[in-house]
């Protein structure tokens, strides 16, 4: 049992299934008090009653208060882990990119917002950020996804460099495909680059209470993604290539 878990007042957003689900069990199998966060209530409201956490329902951006005070007043871990895999191009619709921008970054931005006045006050807290790989390298296909992961890595980056030395943990978990319904709805793009390598979401679970124990801030369930990041930023120009045969290969099955 990790021990800067048990008995923690523990949040989940986008808890009702997949990752979020995942990390909702394990936190309780190790002894935290869970609030089980999903839009969906009858989702929330099951993986709630199967760990003995609290369902807390509605929209990430705005339910630390709620879910605050459903923990008794402290909230000790925060799992920012809900978002949406938006897909398309530059030409997507302003909507589909302010939506991604909302869920997949300012409901992170809002969150630390409400939490960190807390946390910095009695010197602790850890926040998790559920990324993506996409946010360390990116997506064919999905130009809102890839673009806002990138938001979501870069805020986590700035929370743990500009308050660790105040005790705040940052955890980035960065996976690949990962069986879900959101790896579902990718299609063609990730039936051919995701889906090959997919974990399930206990995996990404497992990886996370590694890296807590291991006080790490990049969490990678994908081993090998160590070696994209590393070759994206050593050879850009390579790595690009490399990344447009991809997308051609993509666009000769369409």
């Amino acid at each position: 049992m990790v021990e800067a878990v048990r008995d923690a007042g523990v949040v989940v957003t986008g808890a009702g299934g997949g990752i979020g689900a995942a990390l909702a069990r394990r936190f309780a199998a190790e002894g935290a008090r869970v609030v089980v966060n999903d839009r969906d209530a009858e989702r929330a409201e099951a993986v709630a009653e199967e760990i003995g956490g609290i369902a807390v329902v509605g929209d990430a951006s705005a339910i630390v208060a709620e879910a605050r005070a459903a923990l008794g007043g402290t909230v000790d871990i925060y799992c920012a882990n809900a978002g949406v895999g938006s897909g398309g191009s530059e030409a997507a619709p302003e909507k589909v990119w302010a939506k991604a921008w909302d869920v997949n970054v300012m409901a992170h931005v809002r969150a630390a917002h409400e939490l960190l006045p807390a946390w910095l006050e009695r010197g602790s807290g850890r926040f998790v950020s559920t990324v993506s790989a996409a946010g360390l390298l990116t997506m064919i296909g999905a130009a809102p996804y890839a673009v806002t992961k990138h938001g979501a890595y870069a805020f986590a980056e700035w929370l743990s460099l500009t308050y660790r030395h105040r005790g705040l943990k940052v955890h980035a978990i960065c996976p690949q495909g990962v069986r879900t319904d959101m790896l579902a709805a990718t299609g063609s793009a990730g039936d051919l680059v995701l889906k090959p390598n997919a974990i399930e979401p206990e995996d990404v679970a497992d990886a996370l209470f590694k890296g807590i124990e291991e006080d790490r801030f990049l969490i990678l369930p994908h081993p090998e993604v160590t070696d994209y990041y590393q070759a994206r930023a050593a050879t850009p120009d390579s790595w690009l290539t490399s990344m447009n045969h991809l997308q051609q290969k993509w666009e000769a099955i369409q």
